[in-house]
């Protein structure tokens, strides 16, 4: 991979596990989620060029199974379990992550600060 100052790193992600919480017959995942292909990109607070229909991370619930496998809020989901969630629904996205049967969910999330890290620390290396 190489990087172009003032290019997009696109591919920074981190991989996170969440246990799902059982509370009775529901299985708490600890967080919310917003955006997908059917909903308005700028009424997201995430999407800095208002365009992006991707699933984002809109609310974390202090002490909750999300929080405490390292989501945060305003991370970009783009897997759930193997399934690409880059043009899904707001529906599919909810569907995915509520799934009955699946007591861990397996996400791939990008961040901005895991952007800026590695932009910092590959203008670090350049540096004669």
């Amino acid at each position: 991979m190489s990087f172009v100052p003032g290019m997009p790193v696109s591919v920074v992600v981190e991989r996170i596990e969440i246990k799902k919480l059982c509370q009775g017959d529901n299985l708490i995942l600890g967080f919310s989620i917003g955006g997908g292909i059917d909903q308005d990109p700028g009424q997201n607070p995430f999407s800095e060029d208002k365009s992006d229909k991707g699933i984002y991370v809109t609310r974390i619930t202090p002490g909750g199974p999300a929080q405490d496998a390292g989501l945060r809020m305003g991370d970009k989901i783009m897997q759930v379990n193997g399934w690409d969630m880059t043009v899904v629904t707001h529906d599919q996205a909810r569907k995915r992550l509520t799934k009955k049967n699946e007591c861990v969910v397996r996400l791939l999330v990008t961040r901005k600060s895991l952007e800026q890290a590695v932009k910092h620390s590959m203008g670090s290396c350049q540096r004669p």
